[in-house]
């Protein structure tokens, strides 16, 4: 399962099914779970922790320490939950002690080729970065969450659940929930309809998303008004609560 060539490190803690491809280096510190797949010429630097069955591609960087000019050396981390895909030249940085301490990332996400995810991102599950798109550090990216090829996201940007963003966005403040987002710089265009009908979501409860985002940011109101009009659908649909709330949240604003 362990190539020849890989050089494991002795403080390495690996399942034993792990499998390691030709030329690959596993650093101190690393964790790897059970049914977890590294090809050749990959590099996994700790301290990481791996869950199981991921699958990380030749010529990935895992878990290398932060691209920030502050970091002076300190055991930052990185989480990787299980069932990841992580394409090739994929890089996926740890923390710093100015941030969380820790860059995570939950399950069952795909990362395609040249994607990259800075110190302290926070990425829900099932999302997927399509080729090169690429977060800063401090980015927090919710479940099911689409960043089209050569996308690129601003430092502390959120973007929210079953958020879709089109190719080569720029992304500069925050994307709601079940929202679609394109351009440069990247601008909030509507509900995402077609994507939400195609997971189920009722004609009904679409309505009312695409009403909170009319009433929010399409409406001559104040916002106070349009939260005063909307109250009913935040009290009915959990969803719309989900949305109003992102934006009330929001730091760097809403991109519309």
């Amino acid at each position: 399962m362990i190539h020849e060539t890989a050089i494991i490190d002795k403080k390495a803690n690996l399942a034993k099914d792990v499998s390691v491809g030709a030329y690959s280096i596993i650093g101190a510190d690393v964790t790897i779970g059970r049914g977890s797949k590294v090809g050749s010429h990959v590099v996994v630097s700790g301290p990481s922790v791996i869950g199981e069955e991921n699958q990380i591609f030749q010529f990935s960087s895992v878990g290398e320490a932060p691209q920030d000019k502050k970091y002076a050396g300190e055991p930052t981390w990185l989480e990787l939950g299980d069932r990841n895909i992580i394409r090739e030249f994929v890089t996926l940085n740890r923390g710093t002690v100015n941030g969380n301490g820790k860059t995570v990332i939950g399950s069952d996400n795909l990362f395609m080729a040249y994607a990259h995810v800075a110190h302290d991102c926070i990425i829900g599950d099932f999302t997927i970065f399509a080729n090169a798109a690429s977060l800063a550090g401090h980015v927090e990216i919710g479940s099911h969450s689409t960043l089209g090829g050569f996308t690129t996201v601003h430092q502390f940007t959120r973007i929210g659940y079953r958020a879709f963003c089109g190719q080569s966005s720029a992304i500069t403040q925050d994307i709601p929930p079940y929202s679609i987002a394109a351009g440069n710089r990247a601008k909030t265009v509507g509900i995402n309809k077609e994507g939400l009908k195609r997971q189920g979501y009722s004609p009904e409860l679409i309505r009312a998303l695409h009403q909170a985002f009319r009433e929010l940011f399409r409406s001559n109101s104040t916002r106070p008004e349009a939260l005063v009009r909307l109250q009913g659908l935040r009290q009915k649909f959990p969803e719309v609560e989900e949305f109003i709330s992102f934006v009330e949240q929001s730091k760097r604003g809403i991109a519309h």
